[in-house]
């Protein structure tokens, strides 16, 4: 299959130089490298597990605000434009 890569001016040249030398394609070359780098298990290291921060307030909510109305909960915010 072709394709079009964009690669790094010098990586190019020395990716050209080395399949010289080697005797080989530059298409080879570049499908030996990605061989081995699909098959190579790379160790993902494991996320670490957050905590996130729970707020321990009182209070609670405002008595004769139905949480279940957005009309009410944006009267008693004062946007209710």
């Amino acid at each position: 299959m072709k394709t079009t890569l964009n690669l790094n001016d010098q990586l190019l040249a020395d990716a050209k130089a080395l399949a010289a030398q080697q005797r080989t394609s530059l298409t080879r070359l570049i499908e030996e490298g990605l061989q081995l780098r699909l098959r190579t298990k790379v160790d993902v290291p494991a996320v670490a597990r957050v905590r996130l921060p729970v707020f321990k307030g009182r209070g609670g909510l405002v008595k004769g605000v139905n949480p279940l109305s957005n009309k009410a909960l944006l009267e008693a915010l004062g946007d209710d434009a």
